[in-house]
Formats: C-alpha cells, sequence, structure tokens
C-alpha cells in the first residue's frame, strides 16, 4: 500500500503543478491576457479528460499484463521525447488562430506526460483493488489531498 500511495500522491501533485507552471512560462509568448490563461485551462482539463479515458478504456479493453506493458511503454516514450522546457512558439502569434497555436504548442510539450499523469492515478488504483480486493476510496482521498 505504501507504494501504491506514494505513486498515486506524487502523480496527484505533479498533475497540478504542472498546469501553472506550464501557463506562466508560455503567457508572455501570447500577450499575456486572460485568454491565454483560458486557452491553458481548456488544454488542460481536456488533458485531464483524456487522461481518465486512457485508463477507462485500458481496463475495459486489455488484460492486465498488457495494460501494464502499455502504459509503462508511453511513459518511456513520453520521458524519451520530454523537452526540456517549453519550446518558443515559431514565428508570432497568428492573426485569427493564437489559441490554435498555444493549443498545438502544449500539446507538443506537454500533451503525453500530463495525459499519462492524469491517467496514473485512476490506473493505479484500479490495480490495487484487483490486487488486494479492496476499495481504493483511501487512495482517491490521497490523490484529492495531494493534488
Amino acid at each position: 500500500m505504501p507504494l501504491y500511495a506514494a505513486a498515486i500522491g506524487l502523480s496527484a501533485f505533479l498533475l497540478f503543478l504542472v498546469q501553472p507552471i506550464v501557463a506562466r512560462q508560455v503567457l508572455p509568448w501570447f500577450g499575456g491576457s486572460a485568454a491565454v490563461w483560458t486557452v491553458c485551462l481548456l488544454f488542460f482539463q481536456c488533458g485531464l479528460l483524456v487522461g481518465y479515458f486512457h485508463a477507462w478504456w485500458t481496463r475495459r479493453l486489455l488484460a492486465p499484463r498488457t495494460r501494464a506493458a502499455v502504459h509503462a511503454g508511453l511513459l518511456f516514450l513520453s520521458t524519451a521525447l520530454l523537452p526540456i522546457g517549453v519550446p518558443a512558439p515559431s514565428g508570432l502569434p497568428a492573426e485569427g488562430a493564437p489559441a490554435l497555436q498555444l493549443l498545438g504548442l502544449l500539446t507538443r510539450a506537454v500533451g503525453l506526460p500530463y495525459v499519462l499523469l492524469a491517467s496514473t492515478g485512476p490506473l493505479l488504483q484500479d490495480w490495487f483493488a484487483a490486487r488486494f480486493g479492496r476499495e481504493p476510496y483511501r487512495l482517491f482521498a490521497l490523490s484529492n489531498l495531494a493534488s
């Protein structure tokens, strides 16, 4: 249980630590308006939803060992492709669609790692319940506390 708790707590903490750091980093590049924060919020909420969908989808369609292998492979891939810092956008924001440019930048910079962080908590809670036959509600509470 301590290993599950530590992994879930760390993933929840990092999940909600990434949001303000990345948003603050891209803010000056796109004019520093409230619209930039709103687009970042949209991106991170959609990433959270995709991460939860990934956890649900792998739970329903894949065997436990395959599920673990897929998640580990995606974690390895995201770590290998992770840039150090958010790359500066190429050129000035587009005249008509800076929101699309910002969404593309965020997707390239932190998209896959963020989705995997979002899916880690639900996946580990499911694995804990399957392995020990107990309800993972304490781990869910820990995830909320860490976030």
